[in-house]
């Protein structure tokens, strides 16, 4: 019996083979939560609705996606199937976070949703092993975010 279930959860645990395979996935899935994070903060600093929490999620979540079918041996033109869901559905979380009101002029959350999505972009970039991508993706994001209003001087206290 006690065979039976050690057999059970080592091919249940198969996806990671050795401790090559298991350290690839904790520090892309890593990764992408501290990047995610950054944006997030940054957006949490500021009173967005869409927090570290969020950004968080959407992160990981998108690195996962593209994570467990590279991994699974999937073939990138494939993947690009994927991709598209990713999109898309990220698509639908940011069009959530935008409200327009009466006025033609007063529209709020356009940028939210823009990070929400920069942020899946950067998930993906995490879970496909293209580290730098993202790192460097992050920082230019974090400079549109934080820098840029005050060079143009509309960053509101």
């Amino acid at each position: 019996m006690w065979t039976t279930i050690t057999e059970t959860l080592k091919s249940e645990f198969s996806d990671a083979t050795d401790l090559e395979h298991a350290t690839r996935i904790v520090i892309r899935l890593l990764l992408a939560a501290l990047l995610g994070g950054l944006l997030g903060y940054e957006r949490e600093r500021k009173g967005k609705a869409a927090g570290m929490r969020t950004h968080m999620l959407v992160s990981m979540g998108a690195a996962l996606f593209v994570l467990v079918p590279q991994l699974g041996g999937m073939a990138l033109p494939d993947l690009s199937r994927v991709l598209q869901g990713i999109v898309a559905g990220v698509g639908f979380l940011g069009a959530g976070a935008i409200i327009k009101h009466r006025s033609e002029e007063d529209v709020q959350g356009l940028t939210t949703a823009a990070g929400i999505w920069m942020t899946a972009a950067i998930g993906v970039a995490c879970g496909m092993g293209r580290e730098t991508t993202a790192l460097l993706s992050t920082l230019m994001a974090l400079a549109v975010l934080a820098v840029l209003p005050r060079l143009v001087g509309r960053d509101k206290p």
